[in-house]
């Protein structure tokens, strides 16, 4: 049986996807930089690992993907010129960029899925859980969500995988769990399918991108095929890993948004615009204005 964890685990945020989805914007730029406002979407899936408790963070990168190193890390020449500006708020909130946390990267050198980006964490992770943050994905919530999850491993000591209901339209986009519901919110999952057929779907709870995984993952990553996409598919290895320990699915408190997704894009720059209190009153007046 495994230990309460006495120390943070650590997090893995996969952002070494090629962002097609985004193409021509995603060319010479990763999806995880685009930006809401003018914050860059993966900084706030950092300062969710941050809130959740977790300071060792490990991303994934790949070809292309400089700049979210270069995001992290030290300025000084824009530090300097921001200093002898005189702009002090400015100037803090870039030097806290590098202070957030202790942020690591390890290369995907070749496409091969989400299983694969994974599999590239396990020499970081070592014997421990830990907890992955897909990089395009944001989710808005008054307890993190990865800090929601950490607390449900500390009970149970399985993996725990974050869903939500998906329209039956969108089920073929997601890996779907199949679960015996054991309290709200809560299922023990008896099985997984990775983008199935919307009709022959064990349900409509779909996966969206906050685990908590135990080692384990990685012995059944490092033994599952290639499949859907020609992918190491993150979902497959699961199904694997579920037939040999307890797994389970929570419904998360609070709003989640596909940064991957145009309308979804549009959609989170629009609310958290709404929620500034530098722009959001001018800016409900300009959509009124419009609409």
């Amino acid at each position: 049986m495994r230990l309460l964890l006495k120390v943070s685990m650590k997090a893995v945020i996969p952002a070494a996807g090629l962002g097609t989805r985004f193409l021509p914007a995603t060319k010479a730029q990763p999806k995880e930089m685009l930006p809401l406002v003018d914050k860059p979407t993966i900084q706030f899936v950092v300062e969710e690992a941050i809130a959740s408790g977790i300071h060792d963070i490990l991303i994934i990168t790949g070809r292309g993907k400089r700049a979210i190193e270069d995001h992290f890390d030290k300025s000084i020449e824009l530090e300097s010129y921001l200093k002898n500006k005189g702009d002090i708020k400015l100037l803090n909130q870039i030097r806290n960029l590098s202070d957030l946390a202790n942020i690591f990267y390890v290369r995907q050198k070749d496409q091969k899925g989400l299983g694969d980006a994974i599999y590239c964490a396990r020499n970081h992770i070592g014997d421990e859980p830990f907890a992955v943050l897909l990089g395009d994905t944001i989710v808005e919530s008054k307890v993190p969500c990865t800090k929601q999850m950490t607390n449900l491993y500390n009970k149970y000591k399985s993996s725990i995988i974050a869903v939500e209901e998906v329209p039956k339209e969108r089920i073929k986009l997601y890996g779907i769990i199949k679960g015996k519901k054991i309290r709200d919110s809560l299922y023990k999952i008896e099985d997984l399918v990775e983008k199935p057929d919307p009709d022959k779907a064990p349900s409509n709870l779909g996966i969206i991108g906050r685990y908590i995984l135990t080692p384990e993952i990685f012995d059944t990553l490092k033994k599952t095929k290639r499949g859907k996409g020609g992918e190491i598919q993150l979902t497959d290895a699961l199904r694997i890993l579920q037939k040999k320990q307890s797994m389970y699915a929570y419904e998360f408190k609070g709003k989640r948004y596909d940064i991957g997704d145009k309308f979804d894009y549009l959609r989170a720059t629009v609310e958290f615009a709404l929620e500034r209190k530098d722009l959001g009153l001018k800016f409900r007046e300009y959509l009124r204005g419009i609409l």
